[in-house]
C-alpha cells in the first residue's frame, strides 16, 4: 500500500494547490478580469483532471495488485467515484457556462460550481482517509 499512499498524497497536494489555493486566489490578483480568470481556470483545471485520470488509474492498479484492505478499496471508491461526477457531469456544465460568460452573456451563477467545490471536499476528505489508512 505503499505506492497507494504515494499516490494518494500527491493527488490530494495537488487538489489542495490548485482547487483551495490557485483557484480563489487568481480572481483577487490585480489585472485578472473574468475571462481571463476563467480562460486561466479552464486550463488549469483541464490539466489537473487529466493528471487526476491518470493517479486514479495508478490508484485502482495498486489496489488491484497489492494488499488492500476494505475500507481503503471504499474511501478509494468514493474518490475515483467523486472525479468521475466531476468529469462527467459537472465540468461539462461549468464548460458550458463559461462559454457563455466568455461571449459576453450574463446569466445567473451557476449551481454547477457548488457541485464541483463540494466533490472536491469530498475527494479531500476521501483521499485524506485513504491516504492515514494505506498507512496504517
Amino acid at each position: 500500500m505503499t505506492v497507494a499512499a504515494a499516490i494518494t498524497f500527491t493527488w490530494l497536494g495537488m487538489v489542495l494547490a490548485i482547487s483551495f489555493l490557485e483557484a480563489p486566489l487568481k480572481f483577487r490578483v490585480p489585472g485578472v478580469t473574468l475571462p481571463l480568470g476563467l480562460g486561466i481556470g479552464r486550463a488549469v483545471f483541464a490539466a489537473l483532471n487529466k493528471v487526476e485520470a491518470v493517479l486514479a488509474a495508478g490508484l485502482v492498479v495498486s489496489l488491484a495488485v497489492g494488499t488492500r484492505t476494505t475500507l481503503a478499496v471504499v474511501f478509494a471508491a468514493v474518490v475515483v467515484l467523486a472525479l468521475l461526477v466531476q468529469l462527467v457531469a459537472v465540468r461539462p456544465a461549468l464548460t458550458r457556462r463559461s462559454d457563455r460568460v466568455l461571449a459576453g452573456e450574463e446569466g445567473p451563477r451557476s449551481h454547477a460550481h457548488l457541485g464541483y467545490v463540494g466533490l472536491e471536499v469530498l475527494k479531500v476528505a476521501g483521499l485524506l482517509a485513504f491516504g492515514v489508512a494505506a498507512l496504517a
